[in-house]
């Protein structure tokens, strides 16, 4: 499970900095180098999802959502000086829990 949380991290950081580099290029006027190094992070992303351990793709991206989201709040307050509210951190909380009743094991 630590290399499965490891790759969702390393993927997270790949998707949500890639769409952040290219949002920063294209909506703030950035320069387009920063488009080019958030394409290539995008395409790192797509990599590094099929190193993960989970065999199912569809449950795998569905639960990459649910992480990402609670990535994102965090990226936004870090990166973006935006402080998440309650129901963004409630939120999350619920994708969370979403995402560890896809992934823990079945009986």
């Amino acid at each position: 499970m630590i290399q499965a949380i490891f790759i969702f991290l390393l993927a997270g950081v790949a998707e949500i900095g890639g769409g952040y580099l290219i949002w920063k290029w294209l909506r703030d006027g950035e320069s387009g180098w920063l488009g080019l190094f958030g394409g290539i992070a995008l395409a790192l992303y797509g990599i590094i999802a099929t190193w993960q351990v989970f065999p199912n793709f569809g449950r795998v991206y569905a639960a990459y959502g649910g992480v990402f989201i609670v990535m994102s709040l965090f990226w936004g307050w870090w990166i973006d000086k935006k402080a998440p509210d309650t129901y963004d951190w409630v939120g999350g909380a619920v994708c969370i829990v979403g995402v560890a009743i896809m992934l823990l094991p079945r009986n």
